[in-house]
């Protein structure tokens, strides 16, 4: 229930018990008036009795009599639940003191604000969630300095190390070169391949980008995409098997997606025995298609499954592995599929490590 909603729903509250209070009184005037002058007409009266005078001249101006204890009813009647109101209006401004306090405490109010009780403590906890999303953030920013600054020290160290040497060195051998060079390059790209991912944490601000949708042919994009890994595959011993329903199409973000699939080949291979055999398969019903991305290696303990798509996380905690990455891919992974309404699941068991990736068919 929004802010309009329970304003208009107490206003709403107040009025009409300010309009059963006022007919309750105007009929029960009406009625005392009435039934004053039917008992009293039973009574015998002079014309020298003081009282008689006073009922009489009542009755003469009985129309003034009665609107003159009408207006002084309904004045106190309204001043009445204009107090009542400002009571309220107190109370709400009491209460909304605990809006910016950072603890679960309930904020209770009379029986008559319910619904603003209710509003109150939903902001409340709105507030309070927001702070903790908003806390975190910081914090992965933080993290993400602190963790770009720790994976771009070392190769560049060893880079700045070896162009040294082969500067300072000036009888070094032209095969010692020639080695020095492979791994300043193979560190360069290393370095490459961080500031690329680490690109895609602000690439990717997923809670602010809308996916492009568009119908694409599944099958092809796989088939393109795990094409592209065959030097990877080729320098681990692997092979590829694909299990995809012929010309299977599904609405989604091409960019984004392919990013995805991308990440998940590339962890597959990261972490896949030498020699052994990637299989990516399909299955669908009416409204969803899942993907299972399925790689033989070492079993994923499952308090380490649990965190395997946080951001930064990775299985290794050498942050000096070529295969950790800056764990990021997964991280991104799952942000992508969510946005297109999907799940990602992870599972490890005997030696065999399963992605599975859920995409609604329609858009």
């Amino acid at each position: 229930m929004n802010n309009q909603e329970v304003s208009t729903g107490l206003t709403g509250k107040m009025f009409l018990r300010f309009f059963i209070a006022i007919t309750v009184f105007t009929v029960g005037l009406i009625s005392l008036f009435i039934g004053s002058a039917y008992v009293l007409s039973f009574f015998t009266w002079y014309q020298d009795d003081f009282l008689y005078r006073i009922l009489n001249l009542i009755n003469q101006n009985r129309i003034a009599f009665i609107l003159t204890v009408w207006v002084i009813g309904f004045l106190f009647i309204f001043l009445y639940y204009w107090r009542k109101t400002l009571a309220y209006i107190d109370t709400v401004v009491n209460a909304s003191n605990m809006l910016v306090s950072n603890n679960d405490e309930y904020i209770y109010l009379p029986a008559e604000l319910r619904q603003v009780e209710e509003r109150m403590n939903s902001i409340k906890q709105e507030s309070i969630r927001n702070a903790r999303l908003a806390k975190e953030a910081e914090q992965r920013k933080n993290d993400l300095l602190v963790y770009l600054a720790h994976d771009l020290k070392t190769p560049l160290t060893s880079v700045i190390g070896y162009i040294t040497l082969l500067r300072d060195e000036q009888q070094i051998s032209p095969e010692l070169r020639e080695k020095y060079l492979a791994i300043s390059l193979n560190k360069a790209e290393r370095l490459e391949d961080l500031i690329n991912e680490f690109f895609e944490i602000t690439r990717f601000n997923l809670t602010e980008l809308s996916p492009e949708m568009s119908q694409v042919n599944l099958t092809r994009m796989l088939e393109q995409i795990t094409y592209e890994f065959n030097p990877l595959f080729a320098e681990k011993n692997l092979t590829y098997q694909l299990e995809i329903e012929a010309n299977l199409e599904i609405a989604c973000d091409i960019d984004k997606m392919e990013r995805v699939f991308d990440n998940l080949i590339r962890n597959a291979i990261n972490y896949s025995y030498e020699h052994s055999t990637i299989l990516i398969r399909s299955t669908k019903d009416e409204k969803f298609v899942q993907l299972h991305f399925i790689n033989h290696g070492r079993t994923i303990p499952q308090d380490k499954l649990d965190r395997i798509f946080e951001q930064f996380y990775r299985l290794d905690t050498s942050r000096a592995t070529k295969t950790g990455g800056a764990g990021l891919g997964l991280a991104i992974a799952k942000e992508i599929v969510e946005l297109h309404g999907g799940t990602i699941l992870a599972n490890s068991e005997d030696e065999k490590v399963e992605f599975m990736v859920k995409l609604p068919i329609e858009s």
